[in-house]
């Protein structure tokens, strides 16, 4: 009995709206997918590259690259989608805005088509700086999507959907990466002749959201707090949502969201950090998108090879050991979708860290008695095994939506902006420094992700709460409350409007 009440049926029974199905998957294929999809994708074919790399410099110049100049020349075709993708987020939120969610990631899908012609042609064209401004425009458009994706698909979402439809931007980025990897391998697009229609795969995902996203609605809440179309609104939610979800009640909270913020403008970043009243919000989204990249997961990863290999699996087979742990973060992620709702968004994260945490101490423990005790690699590949499942249901499905759950409407577009900065940052401070310090520290460097992800959890624990069937007024309240028990004197307030009344 206790099975027939697990979330899987009421997830179905939930989700009696097909419209809002179709918008989020059609919003994921071209915006999510995208980041993660481009993370992953290089790493099959690169040795194609660097071959090009060096045919090009011979025959357009008779210069043959020394190692370190092609070792240069790659780090810059890999980091500077980065580099891309800093400036669409910092670019996301006065887009967003000014031109809604929609409009946005359908204008958006430029970018990805453009860098994907670039990456078809530049094998032909002899030209591998084709590729570093492809993955330019493919980093913008990645940074641009993960902004946009999010707000519109969790404000198209009512709020009892909200958490499942928010993993469901994790669980884009997890098929991104796995796509990479299955479409890169030799039977498929990792060759020497199909490497560039590899490249350019994500080009067909963003023609696909161009020709059929135009057919679906505005984010109703864009409509009505940012429009003030009380019309337009009505009409989304009928065709997204249906006929069990509440439709007065939404209605209802929406009306009073915007009453409260009536007469209030959207807010710049400097704002954000300005307001003393959303200092607690800011606070943890600092915390958690920046732990969202020091959690060790690349570090993972990165070792998964030396554990297969220690347990046995050929070298050859290594590459199905990745699509293997790349299958076990989106179907993770998918699980994440079925318990959020029943579970929370805070339980999951403490949870996650705290699961982490651990599972990175032992981790150390193992792969330092790897040469001492032979079947010690099958606990280290259980472990990593472990670590995926723990990060795709925790930080990985969560965080990325929080922006959206934290933050009233005139703060939203600059708390994602700061969100998704952190996040472009925090990966490309990764990408170069982390190569060091597993040079220098070696498996031990897991320790000091352990940190981050120990007093993460403890954070998310004592300053976060839960947000699970929460307006975003009650949220505000609650976050001001904990601001309160240090000064209570102080009054919280939301853009001048006081919330004692929640």
């Amino acid at each position: 009995l206790r099975l027939i009440d697990f979330p899987l049926l009421s997830f179905f029974c939930k989700l009696d709206c097909p419209l809002l199905i179709v918008t989020v998957f059609i919003a994921g294929i071209g915006g999510s997918f995208h980041y993660g999809f481009h993370i992953s994708v290089l790493n099959s074919p690169s040795n194609y590259i660097q071959e090009l790399v060096n045919q090009t410099c011979e025959q357009r110049y008779g210069l043959v690259l020394e190692p370190w100049q092609l070792s240069l020349i790659w780090s810059f075709i890999v980091s500077i989608f980065c580099i891309g993708g800093l400036i669409g987020s910092l670019s996301a939120g006065h887009l967003v805005g000014a031109y809604g969610r929609k409009r946005c990631l359908i204008f958006n899908n430029a970018a990805s088509i453009t860098g994907a012609l670039l990456m078809l042609l530049s094998k032909p064209a002899m030209s591998f700086e084709m590729i570093m401004i492809a993955r330019l425009l493919c980093g913008f458009n990645a940074g641009i999507s993960l902004t946009a994706h999010t707000m519109y698909v969790l404000e198209c979402s009512p709020k009892k959907l909200r958490g499942m439809v928010g993993v469901s931007v994790a669980t884009f980025v997890s098929m991104g990466k796995f796509f990479g990897q299955l479409l890169g391998i030799s039977e498929l697009l990792g060759t020497p002749d199909r490497w560039p229609w590899l490249l350019g795969f994500s080009g067909f995902t963003g023609l696909l959201q161009l020709v059929t996203l135009p057919f679906l609605p505005e984010s109703p809440r864009f409509l009505l707090l940012d429009r003030a179309d009380r019309l337009g609104c009505q009409a989304a939610a009928r065709r997204l949502w249906s006929s069990k979800v509440d439709h007065a009640s939404e209605m209802e909270e929406m009306q009073a969201e915007h009453a409260a913020l009536r007469g209030v403008r959207i807010h710049s970043v400097k704002e954000l950090f300005l307001e003393r009243s959303v200092r607690w919000q800011l606070t943890a989204i600092f915390v958690t998108f920046t732990t969202l990249q020091l959690c060790g997961i690349n570090a993972v990863y990165l070792y998964s090879f030396e554990v297969f290999t220690a347990a046995g699996i050929p070298s050859h087979q290594l590459r199905y050991a990745a699509l293997g742990t790349g299958l076990c973060e989106v179907s993770t992620s998918v699980a994440c979708v079925l318990v959020i709702e029943s579970t929370g968004r805070r339980n999951l994260l403490f949870r996650g860290y705290m699961g982490m945490a651990a599972t990175l101490a032992l981790l150390t423990l193992t792969l330092y008695l790897q040469g001492h005790i032979f079947w010690m690699p099958y606990c280290s590949m259980v472990l990593i095994f472990l670590y995926i499942f723990l990060f795709s249901t925790g930080p990985a499905g969560v965080t990325v939506s929080l922006p959206g759950e934290f933050f009233t409407q005139s703060f939203k577009s600059p708390a994602f902006t700061v969100g998704t900065t952190i996040n472009w940052a925090g990966l490309f401070i990764i990408g170069m420094v982390f190569p060091l310090i597993v040079t220098n520290l070696e498996y031990f460097c897991f320790l000091i992700f352990f940190v981050f992800c120990f007093f993460s959890g403890l954070f998310v624990w004592y300053r976060v709460p839960e947000t699970k069937n929460h307006t975003v007024l009650e949220i505000t309240a609650a976050f001001n409350q904990m601001g309160r028990k240090q000064d209570p004197i102080k009054e919280a307030k939301l853009d001048g409007v006081h919330l004692t009344e929640y």
